[in-house]
C-alpha cells in the first residue's frame, strides 16, 4: 500500500485513544475516508479534533458500520480476538496495525526494537546515541516513536530519507504488521508476558515478536540476544536462509561471530572483516546486567547505522535514563527511593532487584496477568528486606513473594504503601516500586502509577 492509493479508501480504525487518532488523522490527510469506532466512551475533545479533520466516528458501542470498509487499523490496546476484529475477519477485511499504516508513509530507515523486557530504554537510548552521532552532520534528524508513547503516524511525515527513525514496537503492533520493513530490527528477549492476550500460548506470542523481521531481505539487519536461546535458534535458522537479513548477536556471556559482545568488562564490536574495542562496561551511564544488553543493542544498531566510535562511546556514557524505569526519585533519610513503575511482568522485576546490591523493599502489586513469582523467590530472600503488597493481586504477592521476605505488609493506596515501606527500610536501603504487574486496577497506566510514586515520594 502507498500513500497515493488511499486516496477515496473507505477505512475503518478501531480504537480511539492515542494512536487511533493518529491515524485517523494521517489516512484523512491523505485522502482516506475515515470511520474511528470504539466501544467506550469519548475522552474530551475527542469530538472535536475528529469533526476537524472530517472523520466520522462512533462511541459507546460498535455498529455494522464498522465494517463497511475498504480495510481497517486496530489499536494496539484492542485485542486481536475482540468482536468487532472477529466480524472484519469474517468480512475478509484487511486489518493493520498504525505503525504498519504508518510505515507505508516513511522515507527515513527505520530502527525497530523490541523485547519483552528493556525496548522502551533501549529505544530511547539508541535515539540518543544516534542523535549524538547525527548532531556531527547537517541537515539530519532522529525521530524516535512508537510504542514509547509517541504514535508513529504522528511524526512519519516530517521524516525525509537522510533521517531515521526509532521506532520501540510491541507484541500488540506486530500482530498486525503486513508489509512493514525495518533497515535494522533489534529481539532483545523473550519471555512469557501478555499471555491473556495470547490464549496462554506462549508460542503465539513469540511467533508475534518475530514478524518484526519478517518482511527484512538481503540488505537489512537482525540484532538479536545471543544469550536467549530461543530467539537466538529462530535468527540463526531464519538468516541461514537464501536472501536473508544479515544477523548481528549480542551477548555478555562471550564472544560472537559477528555483533556486540563484553570481553574481560570490554564492549567490543565485531563485523565481518574488523574487530574494534569500543569501551569498558564501567563507563555506561545504566547500570545493571540487563542494561548491558540494552546499551549493547544500541550500540550495535548505530554502528549498522554508521555512527562513529566516538559517538557511540558519547551517547553511552551520556544517557539519563527512561521516566519510571528504574528511576532515582529522591534519598530520604538515607534510603533511595526508585520509582520502576514500567515494570509490568516478573521479568522486569528480576532485572531491577539485580540491580541493587542494598537491601530493599520492594512494592509490587496491581492487577496481575497470570504471574508466575517462582524466578523472584531466590532473589527476593537474597535481597528484599521486606515487600509491600498493593492492589488487586496484593493477596497473591503477599502469598508468593512475602513469604520469601524477612517481612511483609499489605496496602490499600499508594500513600499507605510508602509509610509501610518507609517503617520497614534501613539507612542505606532502596525502597523500589517495581509492581510486576499493571496498573489498570487503581491508574489509568503504569505513568499516573509512577507520578503518584514520585510526588508522594518527594513530599515525605
Amino acid at each position: 500500500m502507498t500513500p497515493d492509493s488511499l486516496s477515496d479508501r473507505s477505512v475503518t480504525v478501531v480504537g480511539g485513544a492515542r494512536s487511533g487518532r493518529a491515524v485517523a488523522r494521517l489516512l484523512a490527510q491523505a485522502g482516506a475516508s475515515v470511520f474511528v469506532t470504539e466501544h467506550g466512551p469519548p475522552r474530551k475533545g475527542i469530538e472535536e479534533t475528529l469533526d476537524g479533520l472530517g472523520v466520522a466516528y462512533e462511541f459507546g458501542g460498535h455498529t455494522s458500520r464498522a465494517i463497511d470498509a475498504d480495510f481497517v487499523v486496530v489499536s494496539p490496546g484492542v485485542p486481536t480476538e475482540a468482536n468487532i476484529l472477529r466480524q472484519c475477519r469474517r468480512a475478509g477485511l484487511p486489518i493493520y496495525s498504525e505503525i504498519e499504516v504508518a510505515s507505508w508513509f516513511c522515507r527515513a530507515p527505520i530502527i525497530a526494537i523490541t523485547g519483552t523486557n528493556g525496548k522502551t530504554t533501549t529505544t530511547s537510548l539508541t535515539g540518543h546515541v544516534i542523535r549524538c552521532a547525527l548532531d556531527e552532520s547537517d541537515d539530519r534528524n532522529t525521530i524516535v516513536a512508537g510504542n514509547i508513547g509517541y504514535p508513529f503516524s504522528d511524526y512519519v511525515r516530517d521524516a525525509r530519507e537522510q533521517d531515521v527513525v526509532v521506532l520501540e514496537v510491541s507484541s500488540f503492533q506486530l500482530d498486525h504488521v503486513d508489509a512493514f520493513r525495518p533497515r535494522v530490527s533489534v529481539l532483545l528477549n523473550i519471555t512469557p508476558d501478555h499471555l491473556d492476550r495470547y490464549d496462554d500460548d506462549f508460542n503465539a506470542y513469540a511467533q508475534s515478536k518475530f514478524r518484526i523481521f519478517g518482511r527484512q531481505e538481503a540488505g537489512d539487519a537482525v540484532v538479536y540476544n545471543a544469550d536467549d536461546e530461543l530467539v537466538c535458534d529462530y535468527v540463526r535458522s531464519r538468516a541461514a536462509e537464501p536472501g536473508a537479513f544479515t544477523a548481528y548477536g549480542i551477548s555478555i556471556d562471550g564472544p560472537v561471530e559477528r555483533g556486540a559482545f563484553v570481553s574481560d568488562g570490554t564492549i567490543v564490536i565485531r563485523s565481518d572483516n574488523d574487530e574494534e574495542t569500543l569501551m569498558p562496561a564501567s563507563d555506561l551511564a545504566l547500570r545493571g546486567p540487563h542494561n548491558l544488553y540494552n546499551s549493547l543493542a544500541a550500540a550495535m544498531s548505530a554502528h549498522i547505522m554508521g555512527a562513529g566510535d566516538a559517538q557511540i562511546r558519547e551517547g553511552l556514557s551520556t544517557f539519563e535514563g527512561v521516566p519510571h524505569r528504574l528511576e532515582n526519585v529522591a534519598t530520604v533519610d538515607d534510603v533511595l527511593y526508585v520509582n520502576d513503575s514500567k515494570a509490568t511482568n516478573v521479568n522486569a522485576v528480576w532485572y531491577a532487584l539485580e540491580s541493587f546490591d542494598q537491601p530493599i523493599v520492594l512494592i509490587a502489586g496491581g492487577r496481575d496477568k497470570g504471574n508466575d513469582y517462582e524466578a523472584l523467590k531466590p532473589l527476593i530472600r537474597e535481597r528484599v528486606r521486606g515487600v509491600v503488597a498493593l492492589g488487586e493481586s496484593a493477596s497473591k504477592v503477599m502469598e508468593e513473594l512475602g513469604s520469601a521476605a524477612g517481612c511483609a505488609s499489605r496496602a490499600s493506596t499508594m500513600e499507605d504503601a510508602l509509610q509501610k515501606a518507609r517503617s520497614m527500610a534501613q539507612p542505606g536501603d532502596v525502597v523500589l516500586l517495581s509492581p510486576a504487574c499493571s496498573s489498570f486496577d487503581m491508574y489509568e497506566n503504569y505513568e499516573e502509577r509512577g507520578d503518584t510514586f514520585r510526588r508522594l515520594v518527594r513530599n515525605l
